[in-house]
């Protein structure tokens, strides 16, 4: 249990005195970029995804004759 407890001490003097922390406006900007490109690898894949689909689907009706 000693050892929970000075790992938690730890991490909090890491966190207070040793991680620099983004102003509020920059983490707002990155995480409107993150949630945009996220989107737009979404929308991406979507498309890959229904072309393969397509694809199989294809191959599938070829090969059933």
């Amino acid at each position: 249990m000693n050892g929970v407890v000075n790992f938690v001490r730890g991490a909090y003097y890491e966190f207070t005195n040793h991680v620099t922390w983004p102003k509020w406006s920059v983490a707002q900007s990155s995480t409107v970029a993150v949630a945009v490109a996220t989107l737009i690898l979404a929308i991406f894949l979507y498309f890959v995804d229904m072309g393969f689909s397509e694809l199989i689907n294809m191959i599938y009706r070829v090969l059933k004759g």
